[in-house]
């Protein structure tokens, strides 16, 4: 006997599945942020949590870094993800946006769209469009055939996300709409804006559905909701129950049982909820995001969020205490909960490669004045600039670098320029060549300044005078430097344990099983981490995380290696792989 395909709906008052009222309990959770071997067990644990949907956000710039190379396989298989989702029971929401926010590269919009600056963003604009009409295409695809009315998991799609805290273009958001409809979605759509008025009024549009995000003054965003959504179900679609961190800033944690007192509030008040984020796992290799409302300030590689499931998927009392709010309001599994085990821990000195920079370099060539990274290429995150100076004694050097700059003159080291501090000048000792070693240091995700250029901004001042040029430009491949490292053939030896940037440097240690690991950052500068070829991220020593999480299915029983690139100093040429993360605060 079969059964057929099941319906989701708004009704007047209620979500309706098969016509009868349905309250979603969901939590976020983003699939690039999670290693794909492990989506089923941070999938299986919401369901305990009492959980019935997984959130998900689709970030364009990791399906299609490079313009016409989509992919959407391994990492990206957002079509394995949610049928995981439907596998445990339960059923999805897709955030496609194009722009998702979510403290993601650029808010998920690809560096080869946003580098066009005569190009209105989210916007009407035809050349926009041109580009959305694609995605939208390929994404929808994937999401057509797994909607709940053909035995998926997908009951709801989102049109953009927060566009009334942007904008209030209707022809634009019409036109997702058709977009969306035309590729044969028939869920429910809807937006999602913080309950402010003119938030919400400038995001909407006819064919959607008002959600909110917010996480406390429950009552009083509800009723704001209400006022501009007066038919159909009450949504909080980011319950936010912890919060994200920058490099150089505290770790940010939740009292637990706040959180679960605003999330019982909530559920009391007959809304449904989609906890941000039940699990929000790791900005791998260079996707952590930047916000700028003032200062420029990037994200930490880590993603934890203080959700209830923690960045290496142990769960918390957060979960715990949720769970036992859940439970007053709606079934929840009785199922015992896994318990946490300690990673294993070891220690393994490193060896020096020399720098490895020249492994990965590609000279662009001489230029009148510097050219931006975005106009050097797609998703760049190192690049040297150098020209001719004529210093007679010591002089200032004025340059806007986004983000943070290494300063030589004749070779010899001088300084860094760095945004997030204001640090756009310094004083540079006699000489005849000037280099300046850029990095970007995380794209912003929020508000106008998503697609900012980055590089060298303008010309550099000697003194007050622009440096004539011409500018020779080398731009390096930073995902390829771990393999670089691990296949260079020469080693160095260390003085004390220590090591001037640039160096590579390697380790191998053994393991009895794959495991999750946790690599103790302590006592390197600022830099970039491998374990057997996979990028784990960026580390910094201004903190607060002190440990880069290593999911254990890029580990293998027997022999792995660890590579790092240190771009400034290391004073301990050591791996130390410790029990538990420490992204700043005592861990439970």
């Amino acid at each position: 006997m079969t059964t057929s395909p099941s319906r989701f709906q708004i009704g007047e008052t209620d979500f309706l599945l098969d016509g009868q009222p349905h309250r979603i309990i969901s939590g976020a959770m983003h699939y690039p942020r999670v290693h794909p071997d492990q989506w089923r067990d941070r999938i299986h644990k919401a369901r305990l949590m009492g959980l019935n949907a997984i959130e998900t956000y689709v970030a364009w710039n990791a399906h299609e870094p490079v313009r016409g190379q989509w992919s959407q396989d391994g990492a990206v298989d957002l079509g394995r993800f949610l049928d995981i989702i439907a596998d445990e029971g339960m059923h999805a929401i897709v955030r496609p946006g194009p722009y998702v926010c979510a403290e993601w590269h650029n808010g998920g919009l690809p560096t080869w769209l946003t580098a066009d600056p005569d190009m209105k963003l989210r916007s009407s604009d035809p050349r926009y469009l041109e580009a959305v009409t694609d995605y939208l295409g390929r994404v929808n695809e994937i999401l057509v055939p797994r909607q709940i009315d053909q035995d998926g998991s997908v009951i709801l799609v989102q049109i953009e996300n927060e566009y009334g805290a942007y904008g209030a273009d209707k022809a634009y958001l019409a036109e997702l709409i058709r977009l969306t409809r035309a590729a044969g979605i028939t869920v429910p759509l809807t937006q999602v804006d913080q309950p402010i008025p003119h938030m919400l009024e400038n995001g909407a549009h006819e064919g959607l559905h008002k959600t909110g995000s917010f996480g406390s003054r429950i009552h009083e965003r509800l009723a704001t909701l209400r006022e501009h959504q007066p038919t159909g179900p009450l949504m909080c679609m980011e319950f936010w129950c912890g919060w994200f961190d920058h490099w150089g800033e505290k770790h940010h944690t939740t009292a637990f049982a706040d959180s679960a007192a605003d999330l019982d509030l909530l559920l009391e008040a007959g809304a449904s909820v989609n906890i941000y984020m039940v699990h929000g796992g790791t900005n791998f290799g260079l996707t952590a995001g930047a916000n700028d409302s003032g200062r420029y300030l990037p994200m930490v590689t880590s993603y934890d969020y203080d959700s209830p499931i923690t960045e290496d998927g142990r769960t918390t009392s957060k979960f715990r205490a949720f769970r036992d709010v859940i439970a007053k309001h709606a079934p929840v599994p009785d199922e015992p909960l896994p318990e946490a085990v300690d990673a294993p821990t070891l220690t393994v000195a490193l060896e020096s490669v020399g720098n490895p920079l020249d492994a990965v370099v590609t000279d662009r060539g001489e230029f009148t004045t510097p050219p931006t990274m975005d106009e050097l290429g797609s998703d760049l995150v190192l690049v040297e600039y150098a020209a001719s100076v004529s210093v007679d004694s010591q002089a200032v050097l004025e340059a806007e670098v986004r983000d943070y700059a290494w300063v030589q003159v004749d070779d010899r080291p001088v300084g860094i320029l760095q945004r997030t501090i204001g640090d756009n000048s310094l004083t540079i000792p006699s000489g005849e060549r000037l280099r300046l070693l850029v990095e970007e240091t995380g794209r912003v995700n929020y508000d106008t300044k998503i697609g900012e250029a980055k590089g060298i901004i303008g010309v550099p001042l000697v003194d007050g005078v622009e440096i004539a040029g011409p500018w020779q430009v080398r731009t390096f491949d930073v995902p390829a430097l771990g393999q670089a490292v691990t296949d260079a053939s020469t080693s160095a030896a260390l003085t004390n344990d220590r090591a001037a940037g640039p160096v590579g440097l390697r380790a191998t240690f053994d393991l009895e099983a794959s495991a999750d690991l946790f690599l103790d950052t302590r006592g390197w500068g600022k830099g970039y981490a491998w374990v057997n070829d996979f990028f784990l991220g960026r580390y910094w020593r201004r903190g607060p995380q002190r440990t880069l999480f290593v999911p254990g299915p890029v580990t293998q029983p027997g022999q792995n290696t660890i590579t790092i690139v240190e771009l400034e100093s290391l004073t301990d040429a050591t791996a130390r792989f410790v029990a538990r993360h420490d992204l700043g605060h005592e861990v439970e």
